[in-house]
């Protein structure tokens, strides 16, 4: 079974509503470029909601496939709230990403990564750009389509 809606577009449904609901973290500074993208690894993969925006300032902004662009950390709060919630209610908690290449050029990282789960019924790849900028994920480049995944039955 495939995901019929793209996330992207499923998580724009959630509106206002839950960026009301929802408490920005403060910013945490990662000491190199390299330690943004593990931090962003790993809260991606536990779904730290907390985490994973304390990386992401103000102005950082998502593109994403088909011309969709998430910018600011209010819509990006929307966006993981979105992405972490439980399969059975429209989320990925769970997924996990695993980096099988990434090439750095100053503080920009090409990434090929392979996303698995229990719920997956085959792996998933893709490829992101991770700009990052003194010591925050400034913006992200991702191939990452949730109407992609096919799910098991």
């Amino acid at each position: 079974m495939k995901i019929t809606m793209p996330l992207a577009i499923a998580i724009a449904m959630l509106g206002g509503a839950a960026q009301a609901e929802m408490k920005l973290p403060d910013l945490k500074k990662q000491p190199t470029a390299q330690a943004v993208l593990d931090e962003h690894f790993e809260a991606l993969n536990t779904c730290d909601w907390n985490r994973l925006l304390a990386q992401y300032p103000d102005e950082a902004q998502v593109n994403l496939p088909n011309g969709t662009i998430v910018k600011g950390r209010a819509a990006l709060g929307d966006l993981f709230a979105g992405f972490c919630k439980d399969p059975k209610d429209g989320g990925l908690k769970g997924i996990h990403f695993a980096v099988e290449h990434s090439t750095t050029i100053e503080n920009t990282f090409a990434t090929q990564w392979v996303a698995t789960a229990p719920f997956l019924a085959e792996p998933y790849r893709g490829s992101d750009a991770y700009i990052t900028h003194d010591g925050y994920m400034q913006a992200m480049v991702s191939t990452f389509d949730g109407s992609a995944l096919k799910m098991r039955k």
